[in-house]
């Protein structure tokens, strides 16, 4: 499938609250917009009431080294997000006009085999319009990032996102204990996505919270607490989802409750996560503390997460070769 192809079809599977993306698209010209590619559909907006005409704010460089750090380790866990979401719900991953930088730029593995990322077969339709849309957010995110960043913004590391025996996603599934999990594909249907979905979400949500006293420049705490509120949004969605078809889903709710149990294991010996369960079966959507407050993780306390491994590593789990970056290694944990 190539660029033309994929905007095309990213415009017209998208719901009815995108009809000013399109509109900016063909006002930019349909030349110009096919060559920028998902680049330019990522530029556009999300509301339906947003002013097309108007750009998304960009802030301005930092004085420190210390924010291109931080925006450049969340360009990593963005550049995860974004592949996983878009094969999932569109069957192709990120334009390559955003995927270079400073660092070894890597691939997506397993892309174009059998147990590859790839498009999911939705059996609901409101599924998977939740799917496109936090997919055309999490590019959004990487395109807002790349350009916060300029010349600045890290490369894609190698990537693995592929499903099936061997993979990142069955090593977490084999990790939490659920059932079956050495083969687990969380492209095989809708549930195995939503789970696969649930291991990024909320670790998104606690990585910016949890990096955001690390940030100096004002303008770019303020990014930085505009996209924890979208994915915040995306995990609440997630995590309510995940509960509601548990009550006709045979151990929905069970597997979600083991994997934030893997995610509590790997980050360290404090208590950070929670599942979507409270006492017995009381929906528990909003993770957070006796106050509401949700909780944070260090950088280092991610990336044992996200390289699936307690201890002091620089690769590993769905980043192979590691990221790209200042942070890059996790935390020795007991």
């Amino acid at each position: 499938m190539n660029n033309d192809q994929t905007v095309l079809e990213i415009i017209e599977k998208t719901s009815k609250r995108r009809e000013e993306r399109r509109a900016f698209l063909r006002m930019a010209g349909g030349a110009t917009a096919m060559a920028g590619g998902l680049t330019l559909l990522s530029a556009c907006g999300n509301d339906d009431d947003d002013d097309v005409s108007t750009p998304a704010p960009t802030p301005t460089p930092p004085v420190a080294n210390a924010d291109n750090d931080v925006f450049n380790f969340a360009l990593n866990l963005e550049y995860l997000e974004a592949q996983f979401y878009a094969y999932a719900a569109f069957g192709t991953g990120l334009n390559n006009s955003l995927l270079g930088g400073i660092g070894t730029q890597g691939a997506v593995a397993g892309t174009g085999t059998a147990t590859g990322p790839r498009r999911v077969t939705f059996a609901t339709p409101l599924i998977a319009e939740y799917a496109r849309e936090i997919a055309i957010d999490e590019i959004a995110h990487v395109a807002f990032l790349r350009t916060a960043l300029g010349s600045a913004a890290v490369a894609q590391p190698a990537i693995n996102i592929s499903g099936g025996a061997g993979s990142a996603f069955a090593a977490a599934a084999v990790a939490a204990g659920v059932p079956g999990g050495a083969a687990f594909d969380p492209y095989a249907d809708e549930n195995s996505f939503l789970l696969g979905a649930f291991i990024f979400e909320d670790v998104g949500v606690t990585a910016y919270k949890g990096a955001s006293p690390l940030i100096t420049n004002k303008t770019f705490l303020e990014a930085a607490a505009g996209i924890l509120a979208a994915e915040a949004y995306h995990a609440g969605l997630l995590r309510t989802v995940l509960y509601n078809r548990g009550v006709t889903v045979a151990d929905l709710r069970l597997n979600a409750n083991r994997i934030s149990d893997a995610r509590d294991s790997l980050d360290g010996p404090t208590d950070l996560d929670q599942g979507i369960t409270g006492s017995a079966t009381a929906s528990n959507i909003v993770p957070a503390d006796a106050n509401a407050v949700a909780f944070s993780r260090t950088p280092q306390q991610v990336l044992n997460i996200v390289y699936l491994n307690k201890a002091a590593v620089s690769a590993g789990g769905f980043f192979p070769s590691g990221v790209n970056g200042t942070f890059r290694t996790s935390n020795a944990n007991p």
